[in-house]
């Protein structure tokens, strides 16, 4: 995944008294008066700007912000509050344009951003038409927007073949050298985690991660299947029955190259979800026919262990069970403890989902792992081995 870069240009001086449009990803979440809930992808975005800035150049920063609907933005869909609060972030003023399809004034040393490009008719159709008129606004586009890299729109992949130059952000380059580092030049072993309620949603995920990797480890409701497809009870827990052939697929697919995929040997059971659940940990011929798997138990988190601690490479993706009850977090906790000091002993370790990040931060690891990615559709479909379009384009105008 060999693309040109910004930080390139920045060093052949190509970027003074230029215009730079950079797609950045300022899906931020919000409160209910509109107002920056969560500005760590805003964190994210500010290198970018400041490396254009550094160059002399003048910057437009274009995002989406939410699902509008095309041609009918409404002040809920408006990015100009967090317009606001990226400049306070910046330390500088920014100028905020609201309709800016047919030409933005700006000169080198101003920053301007601009309003939620899905609300532009034809960006998500990647109209070739919009393409055109984005193009001229600038003579340099910058994607450094990840999270966004697996839609093929007008301002993620049209743009990045149209614009007369067009490089990674510093964001994007980061994305690509930890995702090649975290699956094709690993160094291994390396152990693939992949968690959540459906197998159904991970199948690919599991099909492609499986011949690539040394551990696999399963969990949550994904898990319950694969217990079903190896003869086990699994009481009322949540599962798919009918992907019992897909799980023996992947089982016979780890099986045959010698590689290990450990299922739960004790689980925590309870008869509902809920925080005033009554639980308790049992071995897996020991479940009820009216309780529920929620979490793995203490001896399954034993036999895990070392399949983390030495691995070199660890991609996770998916807790191990409902994690956000107390009742039911040991697994997920005591695997991001493992993976933490796996990484401190120097193994190069990955972490990409909304459920994985929000767990990696409630049980504080989040700043002791290798990488954490910033997208969530797209760090899905890149261990799903598919082709990230906004990349792509990035990678033909490199050739």
């Amino acid at each position: 995944m060999q693309v040109r870069t910004l930080e390139q240009l920045l060093k052949e001086d190509a970027l003074r008294g230029k215009r730079v449009f950079i797609r950045a990803d300022m899906n931020v979440p919000r409160d209910a008066e509109g107002n920056v809930a969560d500005d760590h992808r805003l964190r994210e975005s500010m290198p970018a700007v400041k490396m254009a800035l550094e160059g002399g150049a003048a910057v437009m920063v274009c995002s989406h912000l939410g699902r509008p609907k095309e041609g009918a933005l409404t002040e809920e869909d408006s990015l100009i509050k967090v317009a606001e609060h990226f400049g306070r972030m910046l330390g500088m003023p920014i100028r905020f344009e609201k309709d800016w399809l047919n030409g933005v004034d700006i000169q080198p040393g101003e920053v301007v951003v601009l309003e939620n490009c899905r609300g532009n008719v034809g960006e998500k159709k990647n109209d070739p038409e919009l393409v055109a008129k984005m193009a001229a606004l600038c003579d340099i586009y910058v994607n450094d927007a990840f999270g966004t890299a697996h839609r093929e729109q007008a301002t993620t992949d049209g743009l990045a073949r149209e614009a007369e130059v067009a490089v990674a952000g510093p964001l994007l380059a980061k994305e690509i050298h930890a995702l090649k580092k975290a699956v094709a030049e690993a160094k291994h072993p390396l152990t693939a985690v992949v968690g959540g309620s459906k197998v159904s949603t991970k199948l690919t995920i599991l099909k492609n991660l499986a011949p690539k990797v040394d551990t696999l480890i399963v969990g949550g409701g994904i898990a319950n299947t694969f217990l079903l497809a190896q003869g086990h009870k699994i009481g009322k827990s949540l599962a798919e029955p009918d992907l019992v052939d897909e799980c023996k697929a992947v089982m016979k697919i780890m099986e045959e190259k010698g590689g290990h995929l450990p299922l739960p040997i004790d689980v925590v059971v309870a008869h509902h979800i809920g925080y005033d659940a009554g639980f308790r940990i049992c071995d897996l011929d020991d479940i009820e026919d009216d309780e529920m798997i929620l979490d793995i138990g203490p001896k399954t988190s034993k036999l895990l262990e070392p399949y983390i601690k030495e691995a070199k490479t660890i991609i996770w993706n998916g807790p191990l069970g409902v994690f956000e009850m107390d009742n039911f977090k040991e697994g997920t906790r005591n695997l991001a403890k493992d993976i933490a000091d796996a990484t401190a002993n120097g193994a190069f370790s990955i972490v990409g989902g909304g459920d994985t990040i929000a767990a990696a931060k409630v049980f504080e690891v989040a700043d002791k792992v290798s990488y954490i990615s910033t997208g969530g559709g797209a760090f899905l479909e890149f261990l799903e081995g598919k082709t990230l379009p906004a990349i792509a384009a990035l990678q033909e105008r490199t050739k």
